[in-house]
């Protein structure tokens, strides 16, 4: 397709189709976090509006059940998305709850993830409330500004904290500015994921509490490392894999982001972007999917590596039958621009496994936590 064909990812406003709801515009993926500061961080902050307002649409017309969506999108926007935007975000949630399920039920040992830049996700809710024997600790990290708006919708919604499974509000623990939360399962740190590329001598190198350095831990990236200068998104991974968590440590990274900004649908895709104000620092460093590989490589992850594109994922990660219901759901005209814009858009998952525990039967020699995630088919 030539690039004045492209789409005006701007102009994706509502669409058309068979689902439920009204129209919100956006584009998928773009929730992530850079820095406080300037004009281009309050940019990035926003987009996390963009992020759950793209989850809303979803939900509304059947594509995702997450009966938490609506508590935290935007009450003045639209919410219907374009069929290609929804579908984006299916496959997007779908692939990274796939691995965190097979990461979460490896085992009945305790799990923790921590999420980078997580904005109004509402995976915490999700898992704690439909597993309630999963033993798992949960943590986010997000500018202050967002902190304190989620923190606030949680302390005054009734389902959220029975997700959190809080039966007593004594069972939380809040900062006096609100920005901070932390109970049994659930921590929510505000900072500026800059500020952990300091040395670690520096005063200036916060310290994030109640994180439990020996138990197996997933980190996840939707769309927030992209937004940090390269050197300074390697610092801030090499954070936790070279200080946090000891060697023998089992620990895993999943990242979702754009990629390809070099052909004519990329170019289109940045410039658009650009327009908004929005500049993917990373984008170009790692802009292949074997260079997203190499990446997961270079940290350390050296028990395996995958990586695929969004149209790979739904070609070979959803089964006929989904595939079916989910086609069913809207009318997808846009074939062609479907397949353009999830091949821009990758997932990356990467792990190192720790030893074995003596005397355990169910710990395989090669380490237990991700021993699923060897079945995931990788495009390279």
């Amino acid at each position: 397709m030539a690039a004045a064909h492209i789409p005006n990812l701007n102009t994706l406003r509502r669409g058309g189709g068979r689902g439920r709801g009204r129209g919100r515009a956006g584009y998928p993926g773009t929730a992530g976090r850079g820095g406080e500061g300037s004009s281009g961080d309050r940019v990035v902050r926003q987009t996390d509006n963009d992020a759950s307002i793209s989850r809303l649409s979803a939900v509304e017309l059947g594509y995702l059940r997450d009966p938490f969506a609506s508590i935290f999108a935007s009450e003045t926007a639209e919410i219907r998305r374009y069929p290609i935007i929804n579908r984006g975000t299916y496959v997007r949630t779908t692939s990274i709850d796939t691995l965190v399920s097979r990461f979460l039920w490896a085992n009945k040992k305790k799990k923790q993830i921590i999420s980078l830049g997580a904005g109004s996700d509402t995976r915490v809710f999700r898992l704690l409330s439909e597993n309630p024997e999963l033993d798992l600790t949960y943590h986010e990290l997000d500018f202050e500004e967002n902190t304190t708006s989620k923190i606030a919708k949680i302390l005054s919604s009734p389902p959220l904290l029975d997700a959190l499974r809080i039966t007593d509000r004594e069972e939380v623990r809040t900062s006096s500015n609100g920005d901070a939360f932390h109970s049994k399962h659930y921590h929510i740190h505000p900072i500026d994921l800059r500020t952990l590329t300091a040395s670690s001598n520096s005063p200036d190198r916060p310290r994030l509490s109640d994180i439990d350095s020996d138990a197996p831990t997933l980190l996840i990236s939707e769309c927030c490392l992209v937004y940090l200068p390269p050197t300074d998104a390697v610092k801030v991974v090499s954070y936790f894999t070279d200080n946090v968590f000891s060697p023998t440590t089992p620990l895993a990274l999943v990242i979702y982001e754009p990629i390809r900004p070099d052909d004519p649908f990329g170019r289109t895709m940045v410039n658009n972007l650009a327009a908004r104000g929005i500049q993917l620092q990373t984008l170009h460093r790692y802009a292949t999917l074997q260079a997203q590989r190499e990446r997961l490589r270079s940290h350390g992850f050296s028990g395996g590596q995958g990586v695929a594109d969004i149209d790979f994922i739904w070609e070979k990660w959803i089964g006929e039958d989904e595939k079916s219901r989910v086609a069913g759901l809207e009318m997808l005209d846009e074939v062609e621009e479907w397949q353009l814009l999830a091949r821009h858009y990758c997932v990356a998952w990467g792990w190192r496994d720790g030893p074995p525990s003596p005397g355990d039967q169910e710990t395989l020699p090669t380490g237990e936590a991700f021993r699923g995630w060897r079945e995931f088919l990788s495009q390279e």
